[in-house]
């Protein structure tokens, strides 16, 4: 088993063949590690107080590319694919004043918009270039002091263009005055964000539409624990989703009061039958029953609305096509700019595997069907949920998932822990 991990974290790129446990899985307990959004603002932060100490830092490629981005100050720096890494790090360099860097990513995170955050930037009197296409990556950035403190963007965007801002504001001169315009979305990001800050002893407020931050010169010395990504936890709820009554797993380590927006996990999987407990810092999920309400038949339709924690669409829908369950998820707008237009990848992988779905810009429904068809080859998209999102669909059907390494990306050891439950996976040319 542990000579099989390392082979499959060696090879690149890789295609994997999957399929469930050979007895079904009573119980397991899985280490997760660090939240990757957490993680990614807390290192933005360390860098503009020190004497910030992190515990249980993310292990992802996504949060490697923003610790080696914050050491630069001169030249290139190409974060690939990490999008939060591009909004926070463009927020960063613009307010270092020593700052002179070209910031630049793969050729799919030149096509995902930055303008907003830009015009925002600009707006408090950062020195910003494109150097290709006007409103896309890769960006001349020349760090300075911004003297203004008061901007407005648009409420309905990816809330990381808000948190870019939120996070360098208690580093520049008189800090900022945010105002949003129009309905929020993914708000729980923002209040995360937030959070920290004030876990920092960094003041804040956000009242109706308006944020303020305050500036802050220094803070006494701390230490915060990243809490485990609750993002990774939606792979092992969907894994008990698919599993039989009675199946327990543990998770960690995760808290109560959870600063993340995917802790919705926790209400939504009652739907699919997983009870979840929180006790100490275990996480434990536990099938109970079939999916639905007593009494009712397959022709339920799940209705979601993930404004607030689109990062779990995938898994969800997923979800409901293995169960045979239809639905209909909304909320999905950021879904169209993310590592590739997750919408329209669900729709084609999906109907490969024999699914009715139809997706807009905004949302998906799908309704039932009665089968499911095997040895299916997922293509990935170079997007990591991708392939985590379709890995436990193996508990219904054997599968293929092509650039099966792009897990790396926010979670490195998903393809061992995977093992760990006595899922059977193999490397293959297929």
């Amino acid at each position: 088993m542990a000579g099989k991990s390392r082979k499959i974290q060696n090879f690149t790129p890789l295609t994997l063949y999957l399929s469930g446990p050979p007895t079904p899985i009573k119980k397991a307990r899985i280490n997760i590690t660090g939240s990757k959004s957490e993680s990614n603002r807390l290192l933005l932060l360390q860098a503009l107080y020190p004497n910030l100490k992190i515990e249980n830092l993310s292990n992802a490629d996504d949060v490697k590319v923003m610790m080696e981005g914050l050491k630069v100050t001169s030249g290139t720096v190409d974060i690939h694919h990490a999008g939060t890494a591009m909004r926070f790090l463009t927020a960063y360099f613009a307010t270092k004043e020593s700052a002179d860097v070209t910031l630049t990513g793969s050729s799919r995170m030149q096509e995902r918009p930055i303008k907003v955050l830009v015009d925002a930037l600009r707006q408090l009197g950062a020195d910003i270039e494109y150097l290709k296409t006007e409103g896309y990556p890769p960006l001349r950035i020349r760090g300075k002091k911004l003297e203004r403190s008061k901007v407005s963007l648009p409420a309905n965007i990816s809330s990381q263009y808000i948190s870019a801002l939120l996070l360098v504001a208690p580093g520049t001169q008189k800090g900022l005055e945010l105002e949003l315009l129009g309905e929020i979305t993914s708000v729980p990001y923002i209040k995360m964000t937030l959070s920290l800050l004030n876990e920092m002893g960094i003041k804040s407020s956000f009242s109706g539409n308006k944020i303020k931050v305050g500036p802050t010169d220094t803070i006494s010395a701390r230490s915060i624990r990243v809490e485990s990504d609750w993002s990774s936890a939606s792979y092992f709820y969907s894994i008990a989703a698919f599993s039989e009554i009675g199946t327990h797993l543990e998770l960690t380590s995760y808290k109560d009061k959870s600063l993340q927006g995917d802790r919705v996990l926790a209400d939504i999987y009652r739907h699919f039958g997983v009870e979840t407990r929180i006790e100490g810092s275990t996480l434990h999920l536990i099938k109970n029953a079939h999916p639905g309400k007593p009494g009712e038949d397959k022709d339920v339709v799940f209705n979601f609305h993930l404004a607030d924690a689109p990062d779990i669409a995938q898994t969800i829908a997923v979800n409901c096509f293995g169960l045979q369950i239809g639905c209909r998820i909304t909320g999905l707008h950021t879904l169209k700019i993310k590592e590739t237009d997750r919408l329209e990848a669900l729709k084609i992988e999906l109907t490969k595997l024999g699914a009715r779905i139809e997706v807009s810009d905004h949302h998906l429904e799908m309704t039932p069907v009665d089968h499911i068809e095997k040895d299916v080859s997922i293509a990935t998209y170079k997007d990591h949920r991708m392939a985590m999102a379709f890995a436990p669909l193996a508990l219904k059907t054997n599968l293929y998932i092509e650039e099966a390494e792009v897990v790396s990306k926010s979670y490195p050891d998903f393809w061992r822990d995977l093992e760990q439950l006595n899922f059977q996976i193999s490397q293959t040319d297929h």
